[in-house]
């Protein structure tokens, strides 16, 4: 009997050794090793990808999309529909999200596609609506957007509806609209989009793409706005 008790204690003994030990090593050690490593190898990526503006206040993760709105003339109103503020370069839609009162500058909450087909009547009716206002709002006195020059990712959201970048096609037709809202050359701005266009992956991985939060944050310092 006592054997039994002293060989239960010694187990129960050792099975709490054995936790301390490995919450020690597994909760503390190893947390603090992979934090410190990821803050020193890669500072930026571990704090979230922050954009900063000159000003070194965040604006926002460059991994994350936001949309550049006028404010709402009626912000209690649910059903009035936001305006996009034509001084600022446009990401894509985000259609699939729907709306929310937590984050109104994307739906993080509510990240997905608007799962409907590509033959469902009101998908076509969306993205025709986009076609034309990107048509519209791009156009200016000196230049003529062409239906044919519009991309896809001008007026479709991406599977997340968070993208936050958009193609070096979507950017360069919105470049004489931004010139011309912002008093800028045509030529400084192409250099802006061109500075921060990346390209492939691995330069094979995925497509150019043009950070819309970065460009954006380039394009305030550049006007003083």
């Amino acid at each position: 009997m006592n054997n039994s008790v002293g060989n239960t204690a010694r187990l129960i003994g050792a099975g709490l050794r054995a936790l301390l030990v490995l919450t020690v090593i597994c909760g503390v050690i190893y947390p603090l090793a992979v934090t410190g490593i990821a803050q020193v190898a890669f500072s930026d990526k571990a704090n979230g990808s922050e954009v900063k503006d000159k000003s070194g206040q965040v604006v926002g993760s460059s991994l994350i999309g936001q949309t550049y709105n006028l404010p709402k003339q009626n912000p209690d109103d649910p059903e009035e529909a936001a305006k996009p503020d034509l001084k600022w370069f446009q990401p894509r839609p985000s259609n699939g999200l729907g709306t929310n009162s937590i984050n109104t500058r994307y739906s993080l909450i509510l990240s997905g596609a608007t799962n409907k087909a590509g033959d469902n009547p009101d998908l076509v009716k969306l993205v025709t609506e986009a076609k034309d206002a990107v048509i519209a709002d791009n156009s200016t006195a000196t230049y003529q957007v062409r239906p044919s020059d519009v991309p896809a990712d001008a007026v479709t959201s991406s599977g997340s509806g968070l993208d936050p970048n958009i193609s070096p096609q979507y950017a360069k037709i919105q470049v004489h609209r931004i010139a011309e809202r912002n008093e800028l050359d045509v030529k400084q701005v192409e250099e802006l989009v061109k500075a921060h266009t990346s390209g492939r992956t691995l330069g094979f991985m995925g497509e150019p793409r043009v950070n819309v939060l970065e460009l954006n944050t380039a394009l305030k310092a550049l006007t003083k706005s």
